[in-house]
């Protein structure tokens, strides 16, 4: 016990230790993690240390995936969601299948069915290692891409690989593949909704911030574990209920619950980010021992693993060029459209939305009958989801056009496809009758090794070197006509608050106690109007969450002053 309690104390020491050496070296903590995991491997104390890759899989990708979902924002998810939907599916199966096909070559009698499931193993990027980009100046738009990718291409790659494993037995069947990817998103899909909605609705009963922080680290494994028991995918409900609990929590809990657990769930992060990379180099002595022993070989399957990887990055840039193609083209469109949607919300203020919404009803209808019933008066829910979908769609355009993507931020998401612990845990969790199981786990960690080597240790040189020269002034005065937008905002929402009663503003007590309720009814109208501002993207994700932070700092000042009081 003790020497278990002196492993986990120094383990905590070395994750801090190189979360503050790490940038002072110019090093990724990560990178130094694994250097420090592959070192402590040879020490005496680790010789027969196994690590259960289930513990990575189903313990600890679950809390990282919800935590990231949670501090995500929604809107740029959903502006993002084409781009990380390809990245996460299409990519991941074309890039596991291409894998099959090179793994099927270079290694004798394996098989297309072992090769592909390899490659399933291989095809994602990591959550912990995408971490490495956001200390990076790359544009928000590619952080919120690599961000999505990151919370779902594991599940693709993990039911490709339960697919692949079962074809090795039985004859393979497209149709059944896709029903059983169907069946697994949709059923996580509406766990993770129902989970996350539970999660807020017994929360927001519970006043006492610690007891509320820790129900939350109950709650991706409340969503995983019951999907994972059902045939469906864990990681892809604890990540629907973590965009849930981040999207609907500044409406339904309070400030204090929130701060305390942003903090909280902020330390789990860097623990658990820091364990992944610690025993994904603690692995590797066990890893080579058991290729010498099956009398496979390190130097081939090394070389297995440098093809391997030559061809994650190629797939990944064959894939990204044409991606980024489509992606300006729907900006030019939604530059042309741009006009005509301005017109409209121009219309909509002046004149109402009745007007221009039997206008586009008009317009979308050719049969007679269609006509008679756009003709009926719509009712006021209607038209206010009308509106708010025109507010939302220019806000959409204005947020493409402000962020166009071009080739460096294009490099910037191939470079940044880095591969993980979470290769290595899957690449553990293949059957023990697997064709030389030893060779194809030490493939899975050589390409996780060298990718976070490779990639993790030049994209930030690489993408200082490529971007642009910043204007910081145009950049400044951006975020200061954002801010100004907001406050305006702010204020107006706050005058719509009837003041107090002059006869009770005095000295006394209940003079106190009715500013102090003044002064929150204030907040709360300005928190609302911010929040709808953000379900509508009309400011820029960062500048609205800080303005939403200040709200929460002054309103548990506020109570903190109120208690005092009392």
């Amino acid at each position: 016990m003790a020497d278990l309690l002196v492993v986990l104390v120094t383990g905590f020491v070395v994750i801090a230790a190189a979360t503050v050496v790490g940038p002072r070296l110019g090093v990724a903590a990560p990178l130094l993690l694994v250097a420090v995991g592959v070192a402590a491997s040879f020490l005496p104390v680790f010789a027969s240390v196994e690590i259960d890759p289930e513990l990575i899989l189903a313990g600890v990708l679950p809390p990282l995936l919800y935590s990231s979902a949670v501090s995500m924002p929604a809107m740029n998810f959903r502006r993002e969601f084409g781009a990380i939907s390809g990245l996460s599916v299409i990519l991941v199966v074309a890039t596991a299948l291409l894998l099959g096909v090179f793994f099927q070559l270079v290694l004798p009698d394996l098989g297309f069915a072992w090769g592909v499931a390899l490659g399933a193993v291989i095809s994602p990027t990591d959550a912990v290692a995408t971490s490495i980009v956001k200390q990076t100046s790359v544009s928000k738009r590619v952080v919120a891409m690599l961000d999505g990718e990151s919370l779902l291409n594991d599940a693709t790659a993990l039911v490709l690989l339960r697919t692949a494993i079962v074809a090795t037995a039985a004859s393979f069947s497209f149709w059944g593949a896709l029903g059983t990817f169907a069946y697994s998103v949709v059923v996580a899909l509406v766990i993770g909704l129902v989970v996350g909605w539970a999660n807020l609705t017994v929360r927001r009963r519970v006043t006492d911030s610690t007891v509320n922080t820790v129900i939350s680290f109950a709650v991706p494994f409340v969503a995983s574990l019951p999907a994972s028991a059902v045939g469906a995918s864990g990681l892809v409900a604890a990540v629907v209920a973590g965009l849930v609990t981040g999207f609907r929590a500044p409406r339904e809990l309070s400030p204090q619950n929130r701060l305390s657990d942003t903090q909280n769930w902020r330390t789990v992060e860097l623990v658990l980010e820091g364990a992944v990379f610690l025993t994904m180099g603690l692995q590797i002595k066990s890893i080579v021992v058991d290729v010498q022993e099956d009398h496979s070989g390190v130097a081939p399957a090394l070389l297995i693993a440098v093809g391997a990887l030559v061809l994650t990055i190629v797939v990944r840039a064959a894939y990204v060029a044409p991606l980024l193609r489509v992606l300006s083209a729907r900006a030019r469109h939604a530059e042309a459209m741009q006009p005509q949607v301005q017109g409209m919300q121009q219309r909509i203020e002046s004149e109402g939305a009745g007007g221009s919404f039997a206008e586009l009803n008009r317009r979308g209808r050719s049969d007679p009958r269609q006509l008679e019933a756009g003709t009926r008066t719509p009712s006021q829910r209607t038209l206010d989801q009308f509106t708010r979908r025109v507010t939302q769609g220019l806000a959409d355009i204005e947020y493409f056009l402000r962020q166009p993507l071009g080739w460096r931020d294009g490099t910037a998401v191939v470079w940044a496809g880095m591969r993980g612990a979470v290769t290595v845990a899957a690449a553990q969790t293949l059957p023990e009758d697997t064709p030389q199981r030893p060779v194809l786990v030490l493939v899975a960690f050589a390409v996780a090794a060298l990718s976070l080597l490779l990639q993790g240790g030049t994209i930030g040189p690489l993408l200082r070197r490529l971007s642009p020269p910043v204007d910081e002034a145009a950049q400044h005065a951006h975020d200061e006509s954002e801010r100004t937008k907001i406050f305006e905002l702010m204020r107006t929402s706050a005058d719509t608050v009837p003041g107090p009663d002059p006869r009770t503003v005095d000295r006394s007590t209940e003079g106190f106690d009715a500013s102090m309720a003044h002064t929150l009814a204030m907040l709360a109208a300005q928190r609302e109007a911010l929040l709808d501002a953000r379900d509508n993207g009309l400011f820029d994700a960062d500048v609205l969450a800080d303005a939403l932070a200040n709200l929460d700092a002054s309103e548990i000042a506020i109570e903190l002053r109120g208690r005092l009081a009392d």
